[in-house]
């Protein structure tokens, strides 16, 4: 087999004269790098992490989303053995991060390790397994906006848990709660030092304005990869037009609640308050608490997008065709709908990241 040109509308069945064609034409960086991070990901000849394990990892996780038909495009690959000593260790890690990111401690990557993973091969496999996850949703929503029949679990759609610890594992402060306040963040992981990086990659870290950042200098033990994250993060959350940006900084907000990401929902619930000059909503959203209902005391309109998001974000993803429905009353066309389907699904890729490879810290 060989990899698809463009996998998402080809698994989503979208036409190429069609409302959503055009509107991810409209978005066409976001799709472009969408399909770029695929390409990246499952071409790479790494030693780190070779292309049968890739291929094995992802069909297991897509599964797990219940997402079949993307499981089988990656299982028509050549597979390797899952029960090898170094596949049962990344398979554990990539069940967890499906189901239970914010459950992840350094002792998951420890595990790694000691069955021979480099950090750049476990940086690779957490974008991996982050990124179907991502694949699985954004195809999951392509299909219902694109009137094809699709999976819908019936996941409960709530706030998730959190860390309530005071302390990190190094021992710094740790938030314990939602907030909008600016954190920190530190790996479990060692970051790859800026001296390691040449030139040219270090241009890149500069260029994106990564070079100070310990996460990203984390991710970037894989730069093509973290690349062509970044390029998608931009096209979905960037863009003229289509929903306004509060509200698809609301969608990551939402999903950050239902993974429990505590750094994330700081950094895209603060834009979201500013953008919508509504710090009272915020809050409210901020402190649901765990299995509770995140759209309760919202106007119609944020309540139809939260709890499309939240839908969304779960796992498997609980979506229904009343979701959409909803949102075509609250007056979002096709590039709205896209928009935030986009931005709710970009964060089950952020937050298993930030969930699995480190944790947030707050200043005194």
């Amino acid at each position: 087999m060989t990899l698809s040109q463009d996998i998402l509308a080809e698994l989503a069945e979208i036409s190429p004269d069609s409302p959503l064609a055009e509107a991810r034409a409209v978005r066409d960086a976001a799709t472009r790098h969408a399909q770029g991070s695929y390409e990246v990901l499952f071409s790479q000849q790494d030693e780190d992490f070779p292309p049968d394990e890739r291929f094995a990892v992802a069909a297991k996780v897509a599964k797990l989303h219940q997402a079949d038909a993307l499981a089988a495009h990656y299982a028509g690959f050549g597979l390797a053995d899952p029960t090898s000593a170094r596949l049962t260790p990344a398979l554990a890690f990539a069940r967890l991060l499906t189901f239970s990111p914010v459950e992840a401690t350094p002792s998951a990557l420890q595990a790694l390790t000691r069955a021979g993973w480099t950090p750049r091969g476990i940086v690779t496999l957490a974008q991996l397994i982050a990124f179907v996850s991502f694949q699985s949703r954004l195809l999951n929503g392509l299909r219902l906006l694109n009137g094809k029949p699709f999976a819908s679990a019936d996941t409960p759609v709530a706030a998730g848990f959190w860390h309530t610890t005071r302390q990190t594992v190094s021992g710094k402060p740790a938030p314990g709660h939602f907030t909008r306040d600016e954190l920190n963040w530190e790996p479990w992981l060692e970051a790859k030092a800026l001296d390691a990086f040449n030139d040219d990659e270090r241009a890149i870290l500069a260029k994106f304005g990564h070079t100070d950042s310990p996460y990203f200098r984390l991710l970037a033990r894989n730069q093509p990869v973290l690349e062509q994250r970044t390029l998608t993060d931009k096209g979905i959350f960037y863009t003229p037009g289509g929903l306004p940006r509060a509200e698809r900084e609301l969608a990551a907000t939402v999903a950050s609640k239902v993974n429990g990401c505590i750094y994330c929902a700081s950094v895209h619930a603060r834009k979201a308050a500013q953008l919508a000059k509504d710090e009272s909503a915020i809050e409210t959203l901020l402190a649901v608490t765990p299995g509770e209902t995140l759209s309760d005391g919202q106007s119609p309109r944020w309540r139809a997008e939260i709890d499309f998001a939240a839908a969304l974000s779960v796992t498997p993803p609980a979506l229904t065709a009343v979701h959409l429905d909803r949102l075509e009353e609250q007056g979002l066309d096709t590039l709205a709908q896209l928009d935030l389907l986009q931005s709710a699904a970009f964060f089950a890729w952020a937050n298993r990241l930030m969930l699995t490879l480190g944790e947030p810290w707050e200043t005194d």
